[in-house]
């Protein structure tokens, strides 16, 4: 479905990516770990057409995607931006309103709000609710159901899980897991590894701008040497015990 080939990215004299390979099979769930300024965020924009690559290629269902972010949504990919960026003085609603702009049938636009509500039922029960009066949580919900309503088959999620409390992070993993079920790939960057590889069909760690491990998501969680990179012997044995 998403093929990255030697994809390279500077900022002014500062290698961002050196020559990556990522590829993202249709249906799956693939995450990509790594400590800040592995290069993360910065592959995820540069999918989206928000940075330009020095070098490199990017496939999207055998053609090459095209470098305007409008451009990148129309052809089905969507990315759900760090720190969720809701529209916290508009409602529920009017949130998921915003994210289905490319909608230009009124009858399908009201049909996938309607379908969003009966899918995710609390954000029906906060539909006049003021955004930026929900719970952290509740506004990841909303972030993700917004970029749902362009209606994508690749989905971006950039550090869902940020700033969350666990039993929250707990929820909005298995909301990414629901998309899945919805017929919607989703393509996952998460410093929280434990939990990203635990649903990851396969996934990518990121060091310094390269990819330095990639295999299934499984059997990365359960690598002694991933696990001591970026699990921790304390979170993994709360999670584990």
């Amino acid at each position: 479905m998403l093929k990255v080939k030697g994809l390279k990215v500077r900022y002014g004299h500062v290698d961002a990516l050196m020559g990556i390979d990522i590829e993202v099979n249709e249906g799956s769930i693939v995450a990509v770990i790594g400590s800040n300024g592995a290069g993360k965020t910065t592959l995820l924009n540069a999918i989206s057409g928000l940075v330009k690559p020095e070098a490199g290629s990017i496939n999207f269902k055998g053609e090459a995607l095209p470098s305007e972010p409008h451009r990148v949504v129309s052809r089905g990919i969507v990315q759900v931006p760090e720190g969720r960026k809701i529209f916290a003085g508009l409602s529920v609603r009017e949130n998921l309103i915003m994210g289905g702009y490319t909608e230009k049938d009124k009858r399908r636009f009201n049909e996938s709000i309607e379908k969003m509500f009966v899918r995710f039922p609390r954000l029906k029960e906060r539909e006049h609710q003021q955004a930026g009066t929900l719970s952290g949580g509740e506004q990841q919900m909303l972030a993700v159901c917004r970029g749902l309503m362009a209606n994508p088959s690749l989905l971006l999620l950039d550090e869902p899980s940020l700033g969350l409390a666990p039993v929250l992070v707990t929820e909005v993993f298995k909301l990414i897991e629901q998309i899945r079920t919805m017929g919607v790939t989703v393509l996952l960057v998460e410093q929280n590894a434990n939990k990203a590889l635990s649903i990851a069909d396969r996934a990518y760690v990121l060091e310094n701008g390269s990819v330095v491990r990639s295999g299934i998501g499984a059997e990365l969680l359960y690598d002694e040497s991933i696990r001591n990179a970026y699990l921790g012997s304390q979170e993994w044995c709360e999670d584990e015990g």
